[in-house]
């Protein structure tokens, strides 16, 4: 991984108000760093988490000759608010007394801090894969004159309404299993889990690949044994509280909604200065090349750069994936040097 900080970081903010109205006694953001902070403080590079991910999970591209290098770059991996380290229901007793939500402001104000109190002015990189690359784009919203460059990998500035209808199988999914008692889990929803991993399975990558069967070259022994063992065994790991919390952070996504934009999606997108690498995946089905390349359009220094892969989702993710990756690796690497 090159110099990885020892031990992932916590930073605390005090009396933190949520763009809910919610406020926050203390809510704590937990964060990883890896390479060195140069001395101008310019090779800085935010690296959002995505669903269900912690940052131990997508660190696998920051390495010697990988994706992001840390020989050259400062890379900071914070861990969006819901994903079981930072802020999320399991870890806050706050959820068990009131009903509140996360939403991708949430997560840029409490960066914004951080960076703040690291002395970090500007951002040379945010990249972002999924709800990484929302974030990614948020901050080029809110805070233009911060961000150089974004990498926006498989995501969109707002969730569309055939994306919101995924993500509504996902929340009934675990909600309609016997253990939700209308407002908690009272135990493990075995059914549930199961329900929400093959619709997950089924929209994260395409037909073709399917059809191919790579993950028998894996070790796993048929279709069922991969989504059994890969995806259950991933989602399980995770509190159902929070995954439901981060559903509710993709739902809410949208650029343009907060007091800046006041809902002016166009001007939103238009406000982003940095220049933005936007790198859909040919068979994405939650974020489509259509809506990704329609939103490249709205951004006056974007470059739409489609992965084609029949990996679909996971393609902007490419761990086990090394054509993806080179990819990636190389349209990054003329980013960064732009």
């Amino acid at each position: 991984m090159g110099s990885k900080s020892t031990d992932s970081q916590a930073f605390i903010l005090k009396d933190f108000e949520l763009q809910c109205g919610v406020v926050l006694p203390e809510a704590k953001l937990i964060y990883q760093t890896y390479g060195q902070l140069n001395s101008d403080r310019s090779n800085v590079v935010l690296y959002p988490t995505s669903y269900g991910a912690q940052h131990t999970d997508v660190d696998w591209l920051v390495r010697t000759n990988g994706i992001l290098d840390p020989t050259d770059w400062f890379i900071i991996i914070p861990n969006m608010f819901g994903n079981g380290l930072s802020t999320s229901p399991s870890n806050c007793e706050i959820a068990k007394e009131k009903a509140f939500y996360f939403t991708h402001c949430d997560n840029v104000a409490a960066q914004n801090s951080l960076l703040e109190s690291l002395g970090i002015e500007r951002l040379a990189l945010v990249y972002g894969w999924s709800m990484g690359a929302q974030q990614g784009y948020h901050w080029g919203a809110l805070h233009p004159e911060r961000v150089e460059r974004i990498a926006a990998l498989c995501g969109t500035a707002k969730t569309t309404d055939h994306n919101r209808i995924f993500l509504y199988s996902l929340r009934a999914a675990l909600k309609g299993d016997p253990a939700w008692n209308g407002e908690r889990f009272e135990e493990t929803p075995d059914r549930g889990f199961h329900t929400f991993t093959q619709i997950y399975a089924s929209w994260a990558a395409s037909q073709a690949y399917y059809r191919e069967q790579p993950y028998l070259a894996w070790g796993y022994e048929s279709l069922e044994d991969y989504l059994l063992r890969s995806w259950e065994a991933g989602y399980r790991r995770r509190d159902p509280h929070d995954l439901l919390a981060m559903i509710e952070t993709w739902l809410r996504c949208d650029v343009s909604n907060n007091p800046i934009y006041e809902g002016d999606y166009e001007k939103a997108l238009g406000a982003i200065t940095a220049k933005t690498l936007v790198m859909p995946a040919t068979t994405d089905l939650y974020f489509t090349p259509e809506d990704c390349k329609r939103e490249a359009a709205l951004m006056p220094n974007s470059d739409y750069q489609p992965i084609d892969s029949i990996w679909g989702h996971r393609a902007g993710n490419p761990y086990q994936n090394e054509a993806d990756e080179a990819r990636i690796k190389q349209a990054v690497e003329k980013l960064l040097n732009s």
